[in-house]
C-alpha cells in the first residue's frame, strides 16, 4: 500500500509543545505509533490523525503532469471570424449556436469590467459593437450565458469576470488585431 504524505503545520510551537507535554504526562507507558499520531492531531487542535488526514489537502507523491492548455480550433475561429468587421463589429447574428457563443464572448471582452452600466448605456455600448440592430437580442443573450448579470429590476448591467475558452481567446485576439490593422490604415501619414 502507497504511503500518503501528511502535511503538518503548527501555528505556535510553544503552545503545541506545552499540549503534547500533558498528553505525555498523562501516559504511564510510551504511546504507540498510532497513539502518537492521534496525541501530534490533538496538539494542535484536530479530534484525531483521522480528521487531521481527512482535513489536510493531501498531495499525491508523484503528482500526474499538467494537462497542456487545449488549443483553440483555428478553423473554427476563422468561421466565426468572417460573422465581425474589420473594426470588430458583428454584422450578422450566426444561424448555429457554437458560433453564436464565441460571437458573444468577443462582445463580452469588450464590456467594461467591473463597472455598472444602467439599461440605457448598454443599449449604447451594443449599438456600437453591432450591425443588425437587436441590441435586445444581444444583452438577452450574454446574460443568459452567465456573461453579463443584471439586477432582478433590469436596471444595472455587470460584466461577469470569466477566463473564456482557448477558441474565444483566440477570436477575441484575432478581432482585436484586426482592428487595430483598420484603426492603422485610417490614421493619417
Amino acid at each position: 500500500m502507497t504511503r500518503i504524505p501528511v502535511p503538518f503545520a503548527v501555528d505556535d510551537i510553544s503552545t503545541f509543545a506545552k499540549t503534547l507535554r500533558k498528553q505525555f504526562e498523562a501516559r504511564d507507558a510510551p504511546p504507540s505509533h498510532v497513539e502518537l499520531l492521534n496525541m501530534l492531531a490533538r496538539s494542535v487542535g484536530h479530534r484525531n490523525f483521522q480528521q487531521l488526514r481527512a482535513r489536510a489537502k493531501i498531495e499525491p507523491t508523484d503528482p500526474a503532469p499538467p494537462s497542456p492548455e487545449p488549443q483553440a480550433d483555428l478553423a473554427r475561429v476563422e468561421r466565426v471570424l468572417r460573422h465581425f468587421d474589420g473594426e470588430g463589429r458583428l454584422l450578422r447574428w450566426p444561424s448555429r449556436r457554437s458560433h453564436q457563443e464565441f460571437a458573444l464572448w468577443a462582445l463580452w471582452s469588450r464590456f467594461p469590467a467591473s463597472v455598472s452600466l444602467d439599461d440605457a448605456a448598454v443599449k449604447a455600448f451594443l449599438a456600437t459593437r453591432h450591425a443588425f440592430g437587436d441590441h435586445a437580442l444581444l444583452r438577452r443573450e450574454l446574460v443568459d450565458a452567465g456573461l453579463v448579470i443584471r439586477t432582478a429590476d433590469g436596471r444595472d448591467y455587470r460584466r461577469v469576470e470569466r477566463r473564456p475558452p482557448p477558441d474565444a481567446l483566440a477570436l477575441i485576439a484575432r478581432i482585436a488585431t484586426r482592428s487595430e490593422a483598420v484603426s492603422a490604415e485610417h490614421q493619417p501619414s
